[in-house]
């Protein structure tokens, strides 16, 4: 049995991986159809399973917790299939829309760089002295992803191996929260409600979208499926190499931040021209095709097995991430944002580009390409904030350990 195998995962070839990964997330969608997981799918939505269970496909030796095919997903699939999403934007809705949610991602930088000094100061005379670096370089990644993650601990000079139990943490509590957040979409009606909420754009747009859809879709014909797949793979391509050509300014902005912002931007300009027709037969169902498998692959990235690796740790960062929870429902209170705009705002900083497209899309379809633009923000600020952070942490770390902990 898999289950039981030391040897390695059973699945490693790419052709095996697509096939299995294609065939799951459509057996997930057509279970759909029947009585039991249609009202399952009420509270728990198909990007749950296709998110979680990958998880346990890899933990039980199934599938591989890294793969050249995760890297092709993440790096060139992610791309083209935001540019079919961003193709169908209602530009106007959006640009109404934007103060509000930049406020709520940055009240979600605020509860990352207090929460992370918070959790340290509590759990400190349990952690090692140099514990602050591995948490700081942590705060880079939490806002706004990996690359800000590297650039922190270039900064701060945070060895590896200090480094190493954060990467479990990173991935098990920051991804976990993710699953949280798609599952609380069910809930979304009743927090707006709580505290009133204005819904107003998003019922605007999804009333406009769906309008839209109404009166312009049209049957998908081969033509049309073509010329999807062409832009959204030769554009993704195009946005990618061309962001390789402008100098990167330290590690704020990286070669892949500016291709995922080459493909935010062409995209929106597209949705102003003939190009947005290519919606009347389905252009982000298409590109929600490749969001969920590309979810898929981040699920089996993920190992429950890391729990065990690193519990206190894992615990700080539940702390942590309850501190930013905090800061995001003072922001919503005072900003009256809907839970929408709460968990992008979370994952914009959490996760990043990659991920909060795909908690956007559970709760507003149509509203994917807010997903993606608060992703890019919190790419933008997050060595900054993140240096704050750790300058932060390293204060702590001082006041508890003295100047050894410098």
């Amino acid at each position: 049995m898999f289950l039981f195998a030391t040897e390695g995962p059973l699945i490693t070839s790419t052709n095996t991986l697509v096939a299995f990964f294609c065939s799951f997330v459509a057996i997930v969608f057509v279970a759909g159809h029947l009585p039991f997981f249609r009202t399952l799918y009420r509270y728990l939505p198909p990007i749950v399973w296709i998110y979680l269970l990958p998880v346990v496909f890899t933990t039980a030796g199934l599938t591989p917790s890294s793969h050249e095919l995760y890297d092709w997903c993440s790096g060139f699939l992610l791309p083209s299939a935001l540019l079919l999403l961003t193709l169908s934007t209602d530009v106007k809705a959006i640009v109404r829309l934007g103060p509000m949610a930049a406020g709520m991602l940055l009240f979600g930088t605020a509860g990352i760089v207090v929460g992370g000094p918070i959790a340290l100061a509590i759990f400190q005379p349990l952690l090692d002295e140099n514990a602050w670096q591995g948490m700081g370089a942590l705060s880079g990644s939490w806002i706004g992803g990996t690359s800000n993650m590297v650039a922190i601990k270039e900064g701060i000079k945070c060895p590896t191996d200090v480094l190493a139990p954060y990467i479990i943490v990173d991935s098990v509590v920051g991804y976990g929260w993710m699953s949280i957040l798609i599952a609380l979409g069910a809930f979304q009606e009743r927090f707006d409600n709580a505290i009133g909420a204005r819904r107003e754009i998003l019922d605007d747009l999804n009333r406009r979208m769906d309008q839209y859809e109404k009166e312009n879709r049209t049957s998908l014909t081969l033509p049309s499926f073509c010329a999807m797949i062409g832009v959204a793979f030769a554009g993704g391509w195009a946005c990618i190499e061309l962001g390789k050509l402008i100098p990167e300014v330290g590690s704020i902005l990286s070669h892949y931040t500016y291709g995922i912002l080459l493909v935010v931007v062409i995209g929106l300009t597209c949705s102003l021209t003939p190009l947005r027709r290519l919606e009347n037969e389905g252009a982000s169902h298409v590109g929600y095709g490749g969001i969920y498998l590309l979810t898929a692959t981040m699920g089996a990235g993920g190992d429950l097995k890391a729990v065990l690796d690193a519990p206190l740790l894992l615990v700080v960062g539940v702390v942590w991430i309850v501190v930013q929870i905090g800061f995001l429902l003072v922001g919503a209170r005072l900003l009256r944002a809907p839970m929408f705009l709460f968990a992008t705002g979370s994952m914009g900083n959490v996760g990043g580009v990659v991920s909060t497209p795909v908690v956007a899309s559970a709760y507003r379809r149509a509203l994917a390409p807010v997903g993606i633009l608060m992703g890019v923000m919190g790419n933008l600020v997050g060595t900054p904030a993140g240096l704050l952070c750790a300058q932060l942490l390293q204060f702590v770390a001082i006041a508890y350990h003295g100047e050894a902990a410098g």
